[in-house]
C-alpha cells in the first residue's frame, strides 16, 4: 500500500483519501456504511467540510467508534473568528468527536492571517491550542492565494485541484509545498467527472510523495475501484501515459472544473454543469444528459443577463457567459443529430 506523509503534521495515510462531498445525496445508512467500509479496508484519511450539508454527521455515523484510528479533515466558510468556533463546535458535534485533525478555511478570497480584523486565524489558533483541531489548513483555487499561505509559514497542508490535466504552474504549487515541507491533499483528482480513467488519475497522482489525492465517492463500485489500488498500485507506464496525453490534449484549456463557486446564478442556472455539459456528453453515457430534465436546465442559458457575477466569482477567470452560450449550441446540435456523441 501507498502512503503519504502530509508534511510538518506528520500525519501519514493511505494514498487513497475519502472525499465526503458526494456522500450528501445518498442515506445516512447508506453512507456510513460506506465510510465504515473505507476504513475496515484501508482507508484512513476522510475529508469533509461544514458546507457539505450532512456528510459530517454520516461520518459521525460510521466512524465514531474507531476515531482514534483514523484522521478526519473537515472546513469552515466562516467570514469571522466568532463563526469559526460555531462552525468548529457544530463540525465537532457533528463528527461524534473531540477534535478535528485538519481544521481548512475553505476556499478564502483572501489568504487568512492574524491581524487581519476578521479573527479568522486567532480563532483558529486558539481552538489549536485547546486541543479541538490539530493542525491549521487552507483549500483554494486560486494560485495567488496558494501561494501566499505556503510563503505565509501560518499553515501546515493545502488543499488544491490537481490530476493529470494540471497546467505547469499547478505543478509549481505542488513543489513548493514540499520545499516548505507543508502537506500537499489534492482535491478534484478526477477533475469533476472529466477524467473517467482512475488508473491513470491515480498512477498521475503516484509520482508525486508529498501528494494525498482524495476520491468523491458515493457508490461501492466506485470505492472498490480505488481499494483495489491499495493492494496493487497503477505505475506510470507507456499505456496510461498515452491515455493522459489522449485526454490532455481533448481537455487541457478554458473550461469549467465544475467547481461551483460561481453559484447560485441570479438567472438559475447550474452554471458548474452546464458550462461543461459538451464535455460530459462525451466523456459519460450522453443519455444521462440528454433527459428532459436536463434539456430544461440547458434552455435556462437563454435567459443568461450578462451580469458577471459568476465571471467576477470564477477562480479560473473564464468569461462563464460564452462558455455557457457555446455549451448551449453544442447541445442543440447534439439533440437535433448533427453532432454525434457516445
Amino acid at each position: 500500500m501507498d502512503r503519504v506523509t502530509l508534511g510538518s503534521t506528520g500525519i501519514t495515510v493511505c494514498k487513497n483519501g475519502f472525499g465526503a462531498l458526494p456522500i450528501q445525496r445518498i442515506s445516512v445508512k447508506d453512507a456510513a456504511d460506506l465510510a465504515r467500509y473505507a476504513f475496515e479496508h484501508g482507508i484512513d484519511f476522510f475529508d469533509t467540510a461544514r458546507a457539505y450539508s450532512d456528510s459530517e454527521i454520516k461520518l459521525g455515523e460510521g466512524l465514531s467508534d474507531v476515531r482514534d484510528k483514523l484522521f478526519i479533515a473537515t472546513k469552515t466558510g466562516a467570514q469571522t473568528g466568532d463563526a469559526l468556533k460555531w462552525d468548529l463546535e457544530t463540525s465537532l458535534k457533528n463528527l461524534k468527536t473531540d477534535h478535528v485533525d485538519i481544521y481548512q478555511f475553505h476556499n478564502p478570497a483572501f489568504c487568512p492571517k492574524p491581524g487581519d480584523g476578521t479573527g479568522l486565524y486567532e480563532a483558529a489558533a486558539k481552538a489549536k491550542e485547546e486541543g479541538m483541531i490539530r493542525h491549521i489548513g487552507i483549500t483554494n483555487h486560486r494560485l495567488a492565494v496558494a501561494h501566499e499561505a505556503i510563503e505565509s509559514g501560518l499553515y501546515e497542508t493545502l488543499q488544491f485541484p490537481f490530476c493529470y490535466l494540471a497546467s505547469e504552474k499547478d505543478i509549481e504549487l505542488v513543489e513548493s509545498c514540499k520545499a516548505h515541507n507543508m502537506g500537499f491533499i489534492a482535491m478534484k483528482s478526477l477533475s469533476g467527472g472529466l477524467i473517467t480513467n482512475s488508473r491513470a488519475a491515480y498512477a498521475f497522482a503516484a509520482q508525486y510523495d508529498n501528494v494525498l489525492p482524495i476520491w468523491g465517492v458515493q457508490r461501492m463500485r466506485e470505492l472498490e475501484e480505488f481499494l483495489s489500488y491499495n493492494e496493487a498500485p497503477p505505475a506510470m507506464d507507456d499505456e496510461i501515459r498515452a491515455i493522459i496525453d489522449h485526454d490532455r490534449e481533448e481537455l487541457c484549456g478554458e473550461f469549467c472544473r465544475g467547481c461551483g463557486y460561481c453559484m447560485p446564478c441570479p438567472a438559475g442556472i447550474e452554471i458548474n454543469n452546464c458550462a461543461r455539459m459538451s464535455l460530459m456528453l462525451r466523456r459519460a453515457p450522453s443519455d444521462d444528459w440528454l433527459t428532459p430534465a436536463w434539456q430544461e436546465k440547458m434552455s435556462k442559458i437563454e435567459n443568461c443577463l450578462h451580469c458577471g457575477h459568476c465571471m467576477s466569482k470564477c477562480p479560473y477567470g473564464l468569461s462563464t457567459p460564452d462558455l455557457l452560450q457555446k455549451n448551449l449550441e453544442d447541445y442543440k446540435r447534439v439533440l437535433a443529430g448533427e453532432v454525434s456523441v457516445k
